[in-house]
């Protein structure tokens, strides 16, 4: 499928003479194409959606280990940074390792990050969440991760992720995992980082993930 935008009428197009509906993110049949669209990546796709009337609000959660692996704390990062640099609000845990990690991402990329946090005081939080929600529910704060994020992305992680990833695919949430990311049933590991953030793109967008 090749991708075409409207900047004029702010509308997504594939080459199948399909138009994207955002509220619904599914594909209509259109049977025409603008000749000023312009070809463009999932990735750019959503960039470009994001800055319009039609961006989706919905977040993308990243989780992962609190104690992780330089590799897993930089790939963290880097997501952050891609997903913020797409228009994405993205859903943590809001604390320590990967997920600090994955919220610095953010911040540099300018965007914003919502952190659940386990505890009872907003202070709990790493420096890099933009919206702390203390929630004072322990553990149990990993259902709301997972159910309320468009998707989930799971760097790494252990007991406390693999709840978190499990929850999301039961809730029907599509999973994508990176670097060790729990090997569960459902889940789909990528290879990097910018086949995560193209993968979280697709979601946005209704589309498969690319094979």
């Amino acid at each position: 499928m090749v991708l075409f935008f409207d900047a004029d009428a702010s509308l997504l197009h594939d080459d199948e003479g399909r138009v994207f509906d955002p509220a619904a993110r599914s594909w209509r049949a259109d049977g025409s194409r603008s000749p000023v669209a312009e070809e463009m990546s999932p990735i750019e796709a959503v960039r470009r959606l994001q800055a319009t009337a039609a961006r989706c609000r919905v977040p993308v959660a990243v989780v992962g280990a609190r104690e992780a692996r330089p590799d897993q704390l930089e790939a963290a990062e880097a997501l952050g940074l891609q997903l913020a640099g797409m228009g994405l609000t993205v859903l943590c845990g809001g604390r320590q390792g990967v997920m600090e990690a994955t919220c610095r991402g953010v911040a540099r990329g300018g965007g914003i990050s919502i952190g659940v946090l386990p505890d009872d005081d907003a202070a709990a939080a790493n420096p890099f969440v933009t919206v702390p929600i203390a929630t004072g529910i322990g553990i149990a704060r990993n259902a709301i991760v997972a159910r309320a994020a468009l998707c989930l992305v799971a760097v790494g992680g252990g007991y406390g992720t693999i709840s978190e990833v499990a929850f999301a695919l039961q809730f029907g949430r599509p999973v994508f995992t990176l670097l060790d990311g729990p090997a569960v049933p459902g889940a789909i590991a990528c290879a990097g980082t910018a086949q995560a953030a193209d993968a979280v793109a697709r979601v946005v967008l209704g589309l498969p993930p690319e094979a």
